[in-house]
Parts: C-alpha cells; sequence; structure tokens
C-alpha cells in the first residue's frame, strides 16, 4: 500500500459515518497490540480553540527537544497536516504501513461484525506512527465531543486541557451547554491535571468543576486578571501573563485565552520535559495554522477563515472588525455547513460587507448558496450567488481594489477547498 492508497483507504470508511462509542476502537487497537499504551499524552477537547492550543503546546515540546507527535483535526491543504511528528507531516511510507496494518486489522474484524470508522480508522493509524517514531510525547486533539471520541482510549494523560465550550453539533454532543460540558469531560480521568480556559459559561464550568472533583483530579483556571494585552491588531497580539511577555502570531484577541492555557498546560509538563520559559515562548510565537484568520496578502488585504460556528464567527468578527471600518469595501465569500447556526454566525459579516458572495462547500452537509443568498440578502444589499467557492474567489478578486479587503469564510471545507487557488492567484495580484 502506498501513501495514496492508504488515504483513499481511510476515506473509504466515511460511509459507515460518525458512531460515537468506545468499543469499536478499543477492539481495533487490542487487534493491533494496543500501540498506544506506552505513550504519554495531552488531551485537547473544547469547541473552539483545539487546534491553537494542541499545535502550541506541540512546538513548545519540539523547542525543549521532545519527540513530539500531534494528532489534530480537520486538515486545510495536506492530509498528514493530522498525524505529524515534530512539527512537519510525518513520513508518508511509514504513515502507509501504519493503515496497511489497520486495514488488516479491519477486514478481520469485520469478519465479526465489528465495525470500523474513518475517525478510528485514522486513530489508529496515528498511535501506530506514533509508536513506530518513539514519541517522548503526543498532543491528541479530540475529534468530536470527547467521553465516546476515539481518542478517549487513553489512559489518565499528563494533562488535559478543556478549551472555551459553547454549542456546536448539538445533533450529538446535546442542546444545552451543560450537556457539550458534560460530554468535554468525558476526557478528565482518574487523578488528572486539568487545564480549563477562562471564560467559560457558568454552567459548564460547574461541570467541569465537578467532574474533576469526581475523579480526584486537580484543576487549574488561568486568571483573567494576571493578563495584561499590551497591543493586538490582525497582525497578532503581545501580552503580559504572570510577569512573562509573550507574542502571538495568531490573530484575535481569543487567541490569549488559548495561549493562557497553553502556559498552564506546560507548566505541568514542565519538569519532566525540561521546558524553560523560552520554549514556552518560542512556541507560542511559532504557532501559526491555516484559515485561523490567515492574512494571505497585505494590499489588498485577503483574509481566509475556517471559523465554523457562531462562536468562532464572532471571534473572526471581532479580530476583524477594526480593519474592515477603515478599508474602501469589503467583500465576503462565504459558504457554510447547514447543520450551523448560519444566520448568527454570519450577520454580523453580512452587515458590514459591500458585496456578500454565497457558494456552496464540496460537502454533503453543506448549506446550499442559494439558501445562504436569502439569509444573507436580509443583512446585506449587494448579495451574489456563485455555486462554486473558486468562482466566488475570482468574482471578487475581479473587483477587489488595493484599498479593498476580502474575506473568504465560514468552514475549514471551504478553505481548504480555496486556500491553494488563493495562493496561485494573489501571486497574479503582484
Amino acid at each position: 500500500m502506498n501513501y495514496t492508497e492508504a488515504v483513499d483507504y481511510i476515506h473509504s470508511l466515511l460511509k459507515f459515518g460518525i458512531r460515537p462509542g468506545l468499543s469499536g476502537m478499543d477492539a481495533l487497537l487490542r487487534f493491533l497490540d494496543n500501540p498506544h499504551k506506552g505513550l504519554s499524552f495531552v488531551h485537547v477537547a473544547g469547541t473552539n480553540g483545539k487546534g491553537s492550543v494542541s499545535t502550541a503546546i506541540s512546538n513548545v515540546l519540539i523547542s525543549a527537544g521532545s519527540r513530539t507527535g500531534l494528532y489534530t483535526s480537520p486538515f486545510v491543504s495536506e492530509f498528514l497536516e493530522r498525524v505529524q511528528f515534530n512539527g512537519a507531516p510525518v513520513d508518508k511510507n511509514i504513515f502507509a504501513e501504519c493503515v496497511s496494518n489497520v486495514k488488516n486489522a479491519v477486514e478481520e474484524l469485520e469478519k465479526k461484525d465489528v465495525i470500523i470508522t474513518e475517525f478510528e480508522a485514522l486513530t489508529a493509524s496515528a498511535f501506530l506512527c506514533f509508536k513506530e517514531l518513539d514519541c517522548d510525547i503526543v498532543v491528541l486533539e479530540v475529534g468530536l465531543g470527547g467521553r465516546l471520541d476515539a481518542t478517549n482510549v487513553i489512559d489518565t494523560p499528563m494533562v488535559n486541557v478543556i478549551t472555551s465550550l459553547s454549542l456546536d453539533h448539538t445533533g450529538i454532543l446535546g442542546e444545552t451547554v451543560e450537556e457539550i460540558a458534560f460530554e468535554k469531560c468525558g476526557t478528565i480521568k482518574n487523578k488528572s491535571n486539568v487545564i480549563c480556559s477562562y471564560g467559560q459559561p457558568a454552567e459548564a464550568s460547574k461541570v467541569i468543576r465537578q467532574r474533576v472533583e469526581n475523579e480526584n483530579g486537580i484543576l487549574i483556571v488561568p486568571d483573567e486578571k494576571n493578563v495584561e494585552v499590551i497591543k493586538s491588531d490582525i497582525f497578532g497580539t503581545d501580552f503580559v501573563y504572570k510577569n512573562n511577555t509573550y507574542t502571538i502570531k495568531l490573530p484575535g484577541i481569543h487567541q490569549v485565552k488559548n495561549m493562557t492555557a497553553v502556559i498552564e498546560a506546560c507548566s505541568i509538563l514542565q519538569k519532566k520535559y525540561n521546558i524553560t520559559d523560552k520554549d514556552v515562548r518560542k512556541g507560542i510565537f511559532a504557532t501559526v495554522l491555516p484559515a485561523r484568520v490567515e492574512i494571505m496578502n497585505e494590499k489588498p488585504l485577503i483574509i481566509l477563515d475556517g471559523g465554523h460556528n457562531e462562536d468562532g464567527a464572532k471571534a473572526f468578527f471581532e479580530a476583524v472588525k477594526d480593519v474592515l471600518a477603515n478599508k474602501n469595501k469589503v467583500f465576503v465569500v462565504a459558504g457554510m455547513m447547514g447543520d450551523k447556526a448560519v444566520e448568527n454566525s454570519l450577520s454580523a459579516l453580512m452587515k458590514n460587507s459591500d458585496c456578500f458572495v454565497c457558494v456552496t462547500p464540496e460537502n454533503p452537509r453543506a448549506m446550499s448558496a442559494e439558501s445562504l443568498f436569502e439569509i444573507s440578502e436580509k443583512y446585506c444589499s449587494n448579495c451574489v450567488i456563485k455555486e462554486r467557492p473558486v468562482d466566488g474567489v475570482d468574482f471578487a478578486l475581479k473587483k477587489l481594489g488595493k484599498e479593498d479587503v476580502l474575506c473568504v469564510v465560514g468552514s475549514l471545507y471551504l478553505a481548504g477547498e480555496v486556500r491553494a487557488h488563493l495562493i496561485e492567484k494573489i501571486k497574479e495580484l503582484h
């Protein structure tokens, strides 16, 4: 099996959908001799901020000299963004070999009527990769929820991190913040060291505290009073926390909340992994992610963001609203999944747009451009339908002046479709 065949095989299991529960994952890992059992983990759950937090912790550990695995989702441009070793995608041959072993196990389990999903197979493949690469520690991002997520087969991790919680995937995780917090907190095990982002809804905080207490764990919530923001703009944020100064390249003041959680997580890992304050500053500074308020071009200003739910979209708008106010014209190309709170997510951006271009991301769950148009025309007088995302981007680019801004937003699926195309088109602007 080569790399392309390995990725195709993982995708072929998508037909089994999402099946919350650990029995299939447990069976698969037993068949593979439990590759996760010898590994140490940082386990990251939450609604928003998981990717930023996971990547930053990984970067800190790499700076400190640890052999570091990172498992995250989804990807934007390259599939193996999801499975990394020391800050780069794992070797394709190693990945293909691990997937081949998983495929054999899946086929044997199917004979016993045990069905393995795409995410379970990928997670098991990642564990095999990290074992093969002899990782000192793995930063493991939850896929969906926490309690019944395939990543939750691990024993008590070195650190649990709970990032910002809000309503998302309500059809699976629950209709209230308390229900969602319960699912996310399912990653907290006996005697866990738990870092929880500050500013959680009161209902969520109560659930988290109760879970930590029940598991005889230790809960650390960064104190917002110890945070001083020195400056923050579209190019990042400088802030002080506990008398240390940090620079975040990721735009948006919400990243301070994420990075204080990173700092506290690294304080727990500090002794075992020889982490210095310099490593923490360096790791945070090195953290950049595609499609997270990503500045693709400065003049004209082109921003790509994959914020896919209401809180993520609001964080994006907060990050860019001052810039939008100072630009000549604001163009937006938007496409979202139909199971999200689309109107609440995008209404502020619609109101501030001079031209709002509606597209349909290539995903079965995508809201149609026509349905998005019906919402957007309530807020913006100049709305356009362009079915294909790349056509929407091309339409906006042709009208874009040097003093204008283009925001491409709504979903990481959309971002993945258009990012490479945007990069090529931007070359033509210069």
